[in-house]
C-alpha cells in the first residue's frame, strides 16, 4: 500500500488564527523548533465528529509551553474552538486532531528568547487500527535499549517534541526486529511505559498496577482507563514496577489516545494472555469516547 504524504493532502489547517489550504501550511527551514526541538503537542482522537476530552487536551498544550519556558499567543477556549472548527471544515468523523505550537524563525542559537511563537492544528481521518478481535490477539514487544531519563535532566512532565525522539528510535528497532513496539524502562531501571502509551499489568493479588508516572507523562486515556477500572470494581495500584515483576501478570495492555485500550501478548520473555479484564476495559472505553457523539447526534436528531 502506497503511503499519502502528510504535506500532499486535500483539505484545511488552522495556522496562527486562520484556516489555509493543507499544502500552504508550511514554515522555514531554519525554524527554531526544528533544530532545537522547542515545540509541544497534543494527540487527539475524535469519535463521531466529537473530540474526546478536547479541553483537558488543550490545558495540557498550555502547560508544556510553560514547561518549555513559553506562552501559548492563543487561550484554551481559541483552541478548543479552532479544533473544532477545523474537524467540521474537514469533515471528520472518526480521525485524529494534532494541535502543535513552536518556536519560530527570529533567533537562531540556544537562546530564543524573541521568537514567535505559532500554534499549528491539523486533523484528518483515521479510524480504529485495529478490529476488538484482532486487538484482543495482544501486541508483540521488546524492551527497548533506551531509558525515560531523569526528571532533572529533561522536561518529563511536558509533551515536548524533543522526548519523542528515543521513542522513534525504539520502536524502529523493535520493527525492525518483528515487534509492534517497545517498552521503555526508566534510568532507575523501573518499568516506564511503551514509545507512545501508557501500560497496566493485571497482578496475580486481582489488582490492576500501573508505574508510577513520576518521570513520563500521566496520559489522558491513562486516568481515564483507572477511572473506567475502578467502576468496575478493579482496584488499581500506582507504583514503582520492577521488570522482572511481569512473571507475576496474567494480562497487560497499553493505554493511549492512538491505542486506546490495546492488550500485550509478550514482552521479551514475559507473556501474557488477553482476556476478562483486558475485553471489559476495551468495551467500556470505546463506550466512553462514544458517549459524548451520542449524546450529539441524539440531540441533532431531536432538533430536526
Amino acid at each position: 500500500m502506497s503511503l499519502v504524504p502528510f504535506d500532499d493532502r486535500d483539505g484545511t489547517i488552522w495556522m496562527d488564527g486562520q484556516l489555509v489550504p493543507w499544502r500552504d501550511a508550511k514554515l522555514h527551514v531554519l525554524t527554531h523548533g526544528l533544530h532545537y526541538a522547542s515545540g509541544v503537542f497534543e494527540g487527539e482522537r475524535v469519535y463521531g465528529g466529537q473530540i474526546f476530552k478536547l479541553t483537558e487536551h488543550t490545558e495540557r498544550l498550555h502547560k508544556s509551553a510553560e514547561v518549555l519556558g513559553f506562552t501559548i499567543p492563543y487561550s484554551v477556549e481559541e483552541i478548543d474552538r479552532a479544533c473544532n472548527e477545523l474537524v467540521a471544515a474537514n469533515n471528520i468523523d472518526d480521525g485524529y486532531v494534532r494541535p502543535i505550537a513552536w518556536r519560530g524563525s527570529e533567533m537562531m542559537g540556544v537562546s530564543a528568547q524573541k521568537n514567535t511563537i505559532h500554534v499549528a492544528i491539523a486533523a484528518w481521518e483515521w479510524p480504529a487500527y485495529f478490529s476488538p478481535e484482532a486487538r484482543m490477539r495482544g501486541l508483540k514487544m521488546r524492551i527497548s535499549d533506551w531509558a525515560r531519563p531523569d526528571p532533572r535532566t529533561a522536561p518529563v512532565v511536558s509533551k515536548a517534541a524533543g522526548l519523542y525522539m528515543i521513542c522513534t528510535m525504539s520502536k524502529h528497532k523493535a520493527e525492525a526486529e518483528g515487534y509492534h513496539d517497545a517498552l521503555m524502562l526508566d534510568w532507575r531501571g523501573y518499568v516506564a511505559e511503551a514509545t507512545g502509551a501508557n501500560i497496566f499489568f493485571l497482578m496475580e493479588d486481582g489488582k490492576l498496577h500501573t508505574p508510577e508516572p513520576d518521570c513520563f507523562l500521566d496520559g489522558i486515556t491513562r486516568r481515564t482507563v483507572i477511572d473506567l477500572a475502578k467502576r468496575q470494581g478493579l482496584e488499581v495500584v500506582q507504583r514503582h514496577i520492577q521488570p522482572e515483576e511481569m512473571a507475576n501478570a496474567s494480562e497487560a495492555f497499553l493505554t493511549g489516545t492512538a491505542v486506546e485500550v490495546t492488550p500485550i501478548s509478550s514482552i521479551g520473555d514475559y507473556n501474557f494472555n488477553p482476556g476478562r479484564v483486558c475485553e471489559s476495559l476495551m468495551k467500556a472505553y470505546d463506550e466512553e469516547v462514544r458517549r459524548g457523539s451520542d449524546k450529539a447526534a441524539l440531540i441533532s436528531g431531536s432538533a430536526a
